[in-house]
This record gives structure tokens, sequence and C-alpha cells, in this order.
């Protein structure tokens, strides 16, 4: 059996990627949302979210308060279909791959 600890350092590459990248995020993000992100924290979901100790390490990381979806396993579906109801307001987002 593997400790959370293992787990946390078998996976360091893949956690060092997701902090760079909300890191990147952040700073790229417009200073009234960034107030908002600041205020509201960040909402972890889908089933990567539920490893334990990630939410911790994203806190001591980006020094923001962490919380989780309230149904991480169905929220990013249910944040796609929004966003494929909406797909208007997609073309206005610029994402970096």
């Amino acid at each position: 059996i593997l400790s959370e600890e293992e787990v946390l350092e078998a996976l360091t590459d893949v956690t060092a990627q997701i902090i760079k990248t909300v890191r990147n995020a952040l700073e790229s993000t417009p200073p009234e949302l960034a107030a908002d992100i600041v205020d509201h924290g960040i909402v972890l979901a889908g089933g990567g979210s539920l490893l334990s100790g990630l939410d911790e390490l994203l806190r001591n990381q980006v020094g923001l308060p962490i919380f989780h979806a309230e149904d991480p396993l169905t929220s990013v579906a249910v944040g796609t279909g929004k966003v494929l109801d909406e797909l208007d307001l997609l073309s206005t987002i610029e994402l970096d791959a």
C-alpha cells in the first residue's frame, strides 16, 4: 500500500506542471477577476482533485484558498456542457496550450 506522501512524490512532475499552469493563469488574469480569485479562492474539480494532499500542496504553493467542487467527478462534464451551450463566448477567451 502506498502512502499519501509516496503518491504525491510519484506525481511530482505532474503537480509541478499544475502549479506552473495555475501561476501562469493567475499572472495573465485581468485584475478585476484576479481580485475575485483572491477573495474566493480556487475550486478543484475532476477526479484528480480527489488526490489526497493536492489541495494543501496548491494552497502552500500559490498562497490562495483551495476548495473542492461539490461533486468533483461530474462537475467537469457539467461545466463543459455549459461552455458548449455558450460557444460564442468561448471564442472570446484566449487559451495557451
